[in-house]
C-alpha cells in the first residue's frame, strides 16, 4: 500500500462517516479503531492516522494507518485487508485453483476491488486475460489511487476491469472461463453482496460460464472454531449442492483475528500433494510467493473436529430469502427509504 492524503483523528466525530464516528475511540493512549465481532466481541487497532474516507452508493470506505498492521482497508466497518498480511488471504484465494488447473488461462474475479485477487492471478505464466467485476467505482478508483502496490496489475495489459455487479457483468459475458473467483465482501445485511453466495445464483449463472474442466473459488468468511457457523458451513453446504468435488482450506489471517476459510469447487476431481504443487510453483508462477507453498496448502486442507463437524452436518442452503449474515450491517441496511 502506498502513501495517502493523511486526515487528522479529529474528535467533530459529526464530519467521519457514520461507522467511523462509532468506531473511532480516543483515549489517553491514544486513538484506536474498534471492528464490532458480535455484540459482546470487539477488535481493536491503535491508530496513527485516518488516511482517506468516503462513501459511496454501497459501502462506507475507509483507509487507516494502523501501529500494528500499517495501512488497513476498512470497508463497512469491517477490516478487509492490511499491508502487513493481505498477501496470506490473496495467496489462499487465488493460487490453489490455478495450481489445480492443467493450464489456467482465462480468470474472472468477482468483487476484488482492491487489485490484489488480480495481481496475484497475473503472476502465473499461463494466463491471458483477466477480467475483474467490482460493482463500486469508488472502491476501485480509491484503491488504484493510493494502494502503491497493486498499480502494476491495473496497468496490466492483461486485465479488463468491469464496474458492474458481478451477477450481471458474468451472466453478459459470452465467453467460458478455466477460473471464477469470488473475492467478494463478506455477506452483511444491507450490503451489496449477499446474494452472490446463493445456490440459484452458482448453479444458473456462475456454473454455465464455467469451462468443463474449470474451477471455483471463493472466500467464505471466518472459520475459527467459534465463529464457522456464521457462514462459512452454510457457504460449504451451499456449494456442495452446486458442484460434484469441494475442497475447504482455512489459515490464520492476523489483522482478522480469526480463521479465514476458503472453498474450492469443480466438477473435476482435485488431485493434488505437496511435490506436485512445488513443482507447478516454481514452474508456472513468475515470482515467489510469500505465504503458499505445497505443504502450506495441504496442511490447510486439514481442519479440526468442531469445525470438520460443522462442515459434514450443515443442512443450510442460501437463498435470496434464506440468508445467514455475519455480524454488522452495510450501507442499504443503514439507510432509511
Amino acid at each position: 500500500m502506498g502513501e495517502a492524503v493523511m486526515f487528522p483523528i479529529s474528535d467533530d466525530h459529526h464530519q467521519s462517516n457514520d461507522f467511523l464516528a462509532d468506531n473511532i475511540v480516543n483515549g489517553h493512549e491514544g486513538s484506536w479503531f474498534e471492528e464490532v465481532i458480535d455484540d459482546d466481541l470487539k477488535w481493536s487497532f491503535a491508530l496513527n492516522s485516518v488516511l482517506h474516507k468516503g462513501i459511496s452508493e454501497y459501502q462506507d470506505i475507509v483507509l487507516l494507518d494502523t501501529k500494528r498492521f500499517g495501512k488497513a482497508l476498512v470497508i463497512d466497518g469491517k477490516m478487509q485487508s492490511a499491508e502487513s498480511d493481505e498477501f496470506i488471504y490473496h495467496e489462499c484465494l487465488i493460487h490453489p485453483p490455478l495450481l489445480c488447473h492443467a493450464k489456467p488461462k482465462t480468470v474472472f474475479i468477482m468483487g476484488g476491488g482492491e487489485g490484489s485477487a488480480a495481481r496475484e492471478a497475473l503472476k502465473h505464466k499461463s494466463i491471458e486475460k483477466v477480467i475483474m467485476c467490482d460493482i463500486d467505482q469508488e472502491v476501485v478508483s480509491f484503491c488504484r489511487e493510493y494502494l502503491t502496490a497493486n498499480k502494476e496489475a491495473f496497468r496490466n495489459k492483461k486485465l479488463e476491469l468491469i464496474i458492474k455487479d458481478a451477477k450481471v457483468g458474468l451472466e453478459e459475458r459470452k465467453e467460458k472461463f478455466d477460473i471464477i473467483v469470488g473475492d467478494l465482501a463478506d455477506p452483511v445485511e444491507g450490503g451489496p453482496c449477499y446474494q452472490l453466495y446463493t445456490k440459484s445464483f452458482y448453479q444458473q449463472i456462475l456454473k454455465p460460464k464455467l469451462n468443463p474442466d474449470g474451477i471455483f473459488v471463493t472466500q467464505a468468511g471466518p472459520a475459527g472454531v467459534f465463529t464457522h457457523q456464521e457462514v462459512f458451513t452454510s457457504i460449504y453446504n451451499t456449494i456442495k449442492q452446486v458442484f460434484k468435488y469441494v475442497v475447504v482450506y482455512t489459515a490464520h489471517v492476523p489483522s482478522f483475528a480469526d480463521e479465514w476459510g476458503w472453498v474450492m469447487a469443480s466438477d473435476k476431481p482435485f488431485c493434488f500433494d505437496q511435490g506436485t504443487l512445488d513443482k507447478k510453483i516454481r514452474e508456472t508462477i513468475k515470482e515467489e510467493l510469500m505465504y503458499l507453498d505445497g505443504a502450506s496448502f495441504c496442511s490447510s486442507t486439514i481442519l479440526n473436529k468442531i469445525v470438520s463437524s460443522s462442515l459434514k452436518n450443515e443442512t443450510h442452503v442460501y437463498t435470496e430469502d434464506n440468508a445467514r449474515f455475519i455480524h454488522g450491517q452495510g450501507v442499504g441496511k443503514k439507510c432509511k427509504f
